[in-house]
């Protein structure tokens, strides 16, 4: 139980930095801050398709939340370069 509510915390600290870090790049403006935009929607659309489908068929809310958190974690990672 303790696990599946620090994944929860820790995914909400981890996305709020992506927020902040698209943010950024989102303020600067151009062609990067739009390609960032459509990668943005594009991303959460095919993440909601993809881990409701796998709620639908039996996943825990934990092993979602995880797999959230690894791509929360290569935005950290493209967006710090």
């Amino acid at each position: 139980m303790f696990q599946s509510w620090y994944n929860m915390v820790l995914l909400a600290a981890e996305s709020q930095h992506v927020i902040w870090l698209r943010g950024l790049k989102l303020a600067a403006g151009g062609p990067k801050a739009r390609e960032e935009a459509h990668l943005m929607v594009a991303e959460k659309m095919a993440a909601a398709s993809q881990e409701a489908g796998r709620l639908f068929l039996g996943a825990s809310a934990d092993s979602v939340v995880s797999s959230y958190r690894k791509t929360v974690r290569a935005n950290v990672r493209r967006l710090t370069k």
